[in-house]
């Protein structure tokens, strides 16, 4: 009986060394296979395709309160994180707009909004490699009901320039959905 066990558990032993788990070798394989030649179409005008880490969750946080806030009306929380003055592009503005600016436009937006809802679809902060720029990506489906009661929706994608602790670039991209036939 000692014998069949001393067998048993030699050969399980031996089994579980030979093992080629697939699982175990990739982090091996990541760091000791040749970095593959990827020929891009085009490049980045001010820097390498791979010029990018992931960057700091707190200012994906920072984006999301403000656009949080401007979703339930809150006009000044939503303004709070933005610098003094603010470079917005969106369609057909490209400009800096102050902060007091800002607020009179979302004030008036506000003024024929009963709702706004945001459906997040995701996020991401990055940073580059020489820490000079820090950015967060939102993307997102914006559904709008005004006073009279007429639903909007839009998917926007927002790049977030953040310097400092501050918002200092909104650069907005928005999609209208087709209207639903009937």
């Amino acid at each position: 009986m000692k014998k069949m066990f001393m067998t048993v558990a030699v050969t399980g032993l031996f089994l579980t060394a030979c093992n080629n788990n697939p699982a175990s070798n990739e982090a091996t394989d990541a760091v000791t296979a040749p970095e593959e030649k990827i020929d891009f179409a085009y490049l980045p005008m001010n820097h390498a395709p791979d010029n990018w880490e992931r960057g700091d969750l707190k200012n994906a946080a920072l984006a999301l309160k403000s656009l949080k806030a401007y979703e339930t009306g809150d006009i000044e929380g939503s303004l709070a994180p933005f610098a003094d003055s603010v470079w917005w592009s969106f369609d057909y503005v490209d400009q800096k707009f102050s902060k007091d600016s800002l607020r009179a436009m979302f004030t008036e937006a506000w003024k024929n909004t009963a709702s706004v809802k945001i459906v997040m679809n995701d996020y991401e902060s990055v940073i580059s490699k020489d820490k000079k720029d820090e950015w967060v990506t939102l993307w997102y489906k914006q559904i709008t009901t005004d006073k009279n009661g007429k639903v909007d929706s839009i998917s926007v994608v927002d790049d977030i320039k953040i310097e400092n602790g501050k918002i200092t670039v909104l650069d907005e991209k928005s999609r209208k959905f087709p209207v639903p036939k009937k």
